[in-house]
């Protein structure tokens, strides 16, 4: 059963009531409150231009345990060499305006929405959004962004102009003192990366934790 979600009223259903495919709710709006609420509550925003607000809570969620990253060999030297200066919270509104230009593979569009971009610039204004920038010569090349919620960083994009440029965002934001990172659904990079598979029980158990 997908729940409407009405404007005037600021609640979510349990999340136990999601589709197979995560699918728990549509309609309401994007406001500071109503994102926040959603993210507290193991939900998130996923939806394309000109469709309705749509929100989701994964029956599994693939997260990264920051201690089980896997960084290989040559990531390492990536590293070492400093060829990447890394800072947080310094460009969010570049960052985000990248992670949704930034073409995808299998992917003809973006997600990640003018209006989506702007709710997210708000929790940013507010301390509740982040942002971790990779630099390269003072140029832009990579970064990611989300949502911090008590010890949990809900990830929600990412972006990489040139290579390692992502892998080092990811990378730095795992040794920022977060118990777990979000991922929200996993792909082959991410995998790569050590990201696993939990059931949304544990993940709220996890988000709760503050």
């Amino acid at each position: 059963m997908i729940f409407q979600l009405l404007d005037d009223e600021l609640i979510f259903p349990d999340t136990a009531l999601a589709e197979p495919d995560g699918l728990l709710a549509i309609g309401g709006d994007l406001s500071e409150e109503r994102l926040f609420l959603a993210y507290q509550s193991g939900i998130f925003p996923w939806f394309s231009e000109g469709d309705p607000i749509l929100w989701y809570a994964p029956h599994e969620r693939c997260v990264i345990f920051p201690d089980k990253i896997k960084i290989s060999k040559s990531m390492r030297k990536t590293l070492a060499s400093d060829v990447f200066n890394v800072t947080e919270n310094k460009a969010f509104e570049k960052v985000i305006e990248h992670c949704a230009k930034t073409p995808r593979i299998g992917q003809d569009g973006t997600w990640i929405t003018h209006e989506m971009q702007q709710a997210y610039i708000k929790l940013h204004e507010k301390g509740l959004a982040h942002s971790v920038e990779v630099w390269q010569n003072n140029e832009l090349v990579g970064g990611l962004y989300g949502v911090k919620i008590n010890n949990v960083f809900c990830g929600e994009s990412m972006f990489s102009l040139v290579s390692n440029a992502s892998k080092t965002a990811l990378i730095h934001l795992s040794k920022m003192e977060f118990e777990l990172i979000d991922c929200q659904l996993p792909n082959d990079h991410l995998m790569s990366l050590g990201a696993e598979m939990i059931s949304r029980e544990d993940y709220l158990k996890v988000l709760s934790v503050r």
